[in-house]
């Protein structure tokens, strides 16, 4: 099954990266207790919010990458949020669900019908802990894509993703991040998997480009988490195929608060007093710092 257009979603992220000039992905995580002067701290307000920062934000990016917690949150009213959310993503591009799911058998299957279907997206992050069986409903489908928690930018990252692991008798040990990224490049029918590899760990990164030179890359840890933005460019692109000879690489870099708290306090000297042309400007200035490279 493709996606709506028939195209692939590394096809699809490809087209809209050489549209709008940049692998940005904005991330939408609205959090009630950080949101500008003038919106209420309850769902009304996270809703309202994460649809200005949609509206305003969202032409400059190459994806869109809300994060499901923050609707859950607020239960079955806070999901009917979120779809709305999702129908103001502008047409052409991809909203890629932060959901982290993976489960055994019938229960992944159920979270693929109730991401790809039901929520309308076009990617999922999961998690790999549960082994293959776990994901594989969620890649199976030649019109989406899953990108798989590999080495992830949160400072507690390395307690179990940097633990040693020997894959056979013969073989050198290796950290867990770099066997996950080892066998995600055989998982699939082709084309549908990526991994998430955060900023903040720079050399992991270049390291897992190595391992997995084809796959499509989702890179949160930039802006608020302090990682830089030249490595992850340097190596974030996919170098070979199914996610490599395309524009952008199969890259998406995210950020979230980078842009979100653009619209929070007094405007300062020159910025606009509305926050979405804050956000907007906030946007535009991320997609020209992370373009598509030649």
């Amino acid at each position: 099954m493709t996606g709506p257009t028939g195209a692939s979603y590394l096809e699809r992220l490809a087209d809209r990266s050489a549209t709008s000039g940049t692998v940005l992905c904005l991330g939408v995580d609205p959090d009630p207790t950080a949101l500008p002067p003038g919106f209420a701290p309850n769902l009304a307000g996270v809703e309202r919010f994460a649809r200005l920062l949609v509206e305003s934000a969202a032409p400059y990016a190459a994806a869109v990458k809300p994060n499901l917690a923050f609707f859950e949150a607020f239960g079955s009213a806070g999901l009917a949020a979120l779809e709305r959310v999702r129908a103001a993503v502008p047409t052409g591009v991809p909203v890629v669900a932060d959901a982290k799911r993976g489960d055994i058998g019938s229960t992944a299957a159920r979270q693929a019908v109730a991401l790809f279907d039901a929520l309308g997206a076009d990617a999922v992050t999961v998690n790999p802990y549960l082994g293959a069986e776990a994901v594989a409903p969620l890649l199976e489908r030649l019109g989406r894509y899953a990108y798989v928690l590999c080495r992830t930018s949160n400072p507690g990252a390395g307690e179990l993703q940097g633990l040693e692991v020997v894959a056979a008798a013969d073989a050198p040990p290796e950290p867990l991040w770099a066997r996950v990224a080892r066998r995600a490049v055989g998982w699939g029918p082709g084309g549908t998997v990526g991994l998430v590899v955060g900023a903040t760990a720079p050399l992991e990164l270049a390291a897992v480009r190595g391992i997995a030179p084809g796959l499509g890359f989702l890179v949160p840890g930039v802006g608020a988490q302090g990682g830089d933005v030249a490595p992850v460019l340097t190596d974030g692109p996919a170098t070979a195929p199914p996610a490599g000879g395309h524009p952008g690489g199969g890259l998406l870099v995210n950020v979230s608060r980078g842009i979100a708290q653009a619209a929070l306090g007094p405007a300062t000297d020159g910025a606009p007093a509305d926050p979405g042309e804050r956000l907007a400007e906030a946007a535009a200035s991320w997609a020209r710092r992370l373009p598509v490279l030649p």
